[in-house]
């Protein structure tokens, strides 16, 4: 299911949210853990779990950026910037496992806003199939799949 994105004031949130048959615990070990996070997105590596704490993005192009992190609840939730705007995971106990949900929150929509919607979509699919013992096929492909369904929504809802 692709993201839901709403104007919010001046700023623009896309809600990714998914049901995942695993539980809080499991699911916060894959955002918090280096070693499961490398798993789905092994740009990140978390430097300082806390609040003021960081976690650091190497871009894969020579450049590091380290993002701060603005909340950290222990398996609830972890909000940290992400370039101008910031990005919230939150997690929720459910019969079936927990509910993730992903609130990334837009300063500006621009050409790499469909980039970067692409590339959680396809995050969470991979902590997905990491929690369930499977493998998906290359995380590019995905991201190129969904980028395209990404960039057409962009397009008509900003």
């Amino acid at each position: 299911m692709l993201a839901v994105i709403e104007p919010k004031g001046s700023e623009h949130t896309a809600r990714f949210e998914r049901r995942l048959t695993h539980s809080v615990e499991q699911a916060w070990s894959c955002l918090t853990e280096n070693e499961r996070l490398k798993q789905w997105f092994p740009e990140l590596r978390v430097e300082h779990l806390r609040r003021g704490g960081s976690i650091r993005f190497d871009t894969r192009d020579g450049n590091v950026e380290h993002m701060r992190i603005l909340e950290c609840k222990e398996r609830s939730v972890l909000e940290y910037t992400w370039g101008k705007g910031r990005v919230r995971f939150e997690l929720y106990p459910k019969p079936y496992g927990c509910r993730l949900l992903l609130v990334e929150t837009i300063r500006e929509v621009g050409p790499g806003t469909p980039e970067d919607l692409a590339g959680w979509h396809v995050g969470l699919d991979l902590i997905e199939a990491l929690l369930d013992g499977r493998t998906i096929r290359s995380r590019k492909e995905n991201w190129q799949e969904w980028f395209g369904e990404y960039r057409t929504l962009v397009e008509n809802r900003v």
